[in-house]
């Protein structure tokens, strides 16, 4: 009895595993309308602690020299077509199938699964920012971590060591933006984003 109940769950398991491959799959394609989607070829952070350094993730320090500071983002977006044509006959983008992004959002979440805003990570935001991606890649900044968050739980509690002593988050960016004949479109991408009272630059 006790092995038909493993084998049922260890299946129902695979089942799901392959249904939310299958949802996840092509997803970026399919969706909406347009006949043209956009990707994010790359995506990196700076910390507003150090401007100058840029990297594939970040690390956000919740004050420096006692003061906060905010984080910026940057990404790069690449305009394709969902029916690409053939090999002989390619197809190009025209200027209706431009996408305009407009505005963005901002979730954090953990690894072990403490996803409760404002006691576990910072709260979800939406911010604005615009750039049309046509035939040529296209980049945008964006704020990644908002000064507001470094001024309140959970990452206030970092300071000087108080509470925990850092919070590894992952923080996942979606984008929306239309093409010029008005469908909606929309991208996302992900980055790694460690929160502590890191040490102050010299």
């Amino acid at each position: 009895m006790r092995e038909r109940i493993f084998t049922r769950l260890g299946t129902l398991a695979l089942a799901g595993i392959m249904a939310g491959s299958a949802a996840g799959c092509g997803d970026v394609v399919r969706e909406g309308r347009s006949p043209a989607y956009v990707m994010v070829t790359k995506i990196t952070a700076t910390s507003g602690a150090e401007p100058d350094s840029d990297s594939d993730e970040l690390s956000s320090d919740v004050v420096t020299n006692g003061t906060v500071f905010e984080d910026l983002g940057q990404v790069s977006f690449k305009l394709a077509l969902k029916d690409i044509g053939s090999g002989a006959a390619p197809t190009s983008p025209t200027t209706n199938n431009y996408v305009t992004i407009s505005r963005y959002h901002v979730a954090y979440r953990r690894s072990d699964g403490r996803n409760a805003p404002g006691v576990d990570v910072p709260f979800a935001f939406d911010g604005a920012g615009t750039v049309t991606v046509t035939d040529k890649d296209a980049a945008m900044a964006f704020v990644l971590v908002r000064i507001q968050a470094k001024l309140e739980a959970p990452l206030k509690n970092l300071r000087q060591g108080g509470g925990a002593s850092a919070i590894s988050t992952i923080a996942d960016i979606t984008f929306y933006g239309r093409d010029q004949t008005g469908n909606d479109v929309t991208t996302a991408a992900s980055i790694s984003v460690n929160f502590a009272d890191w040490g102050d630059p010299q």
